[in-house]
């Protein structure tokens, strides 16, 4: 399989081992597009990271992994990134997955609520656009996963739901 490049949106207070291992783990199946430690200043506007976000990260990503822990939900760096991976002005629309990480109040259960997960990713689960999962370390399981929503960003563009009014601040 080809690598595909990977966006990995998350909650850096609270998920920031899970981004670390994901990377370990998985950075040899795919080409990572990330935010880095230290790649934005948190001195500038609001409307200026999210564009940066935008034009410099998920424009070149395929596909945009949301580790979801249980405060992903609030965060509206992680709402603004979803969007951008479903705007097709942004590079087309990225394939779009979850993982409930193991700190997941719904993690290996065999439902878990909408309202635990982040707004626009609900959307688009509901919609049938995205898929979430609950968080492994098989190498395998990764790799098909990304390569479904990878195909799944041209083969299901039309189940993209993105109306949401995009957060303007992070959610209590």
């Amino acid at each position: 399989m080809a690598k595909h490049k990977v966006f990995i949106s998350y909650y850096h207070k609270d998920d920031q081992f899970y981004k670390e291992s994901f990377e370990t783990l998985f950075g040899n199946i795919f080409i990572n597009k990330s935010v880095q430690d230290g790649d934005i200043s948190t001195d500038v506007s609001a409307d200026y990271i999210s564009r940066l976000i935008m034009d410099g990260y998920i424009s070149d990503a395929s596909v945009l992994v949301v580790l979801i822990g249980n405060n992903t939900k609030k965060r509206k760096h992680v709402d603004w990134e979803i969007s951008a991976a479903l705007n097709k002005k942004v590079n087309g629309y990225s394939g779009l997955i979850g993982l409930l990480l193991p700190t997941h109040d719904n993690y290996l259960k065999e439902k878990y609520q909408y309202d635990n997960i982040p707004n626009r990713l609900a959307d688009n689960v509901k919609s049938g656009y995205a898929k979430v999962y609950n968080w492994t370390e098989n190498v395998d399981t990764i790799s098909s996963i990304i390569e479904k929503a990878f195909n799944s960003r041209v083969s299901d563009s039309g189940l993209i739901d993105n109306t949401l009014v995009q957060f303007t601040n992070n959610r209590p």
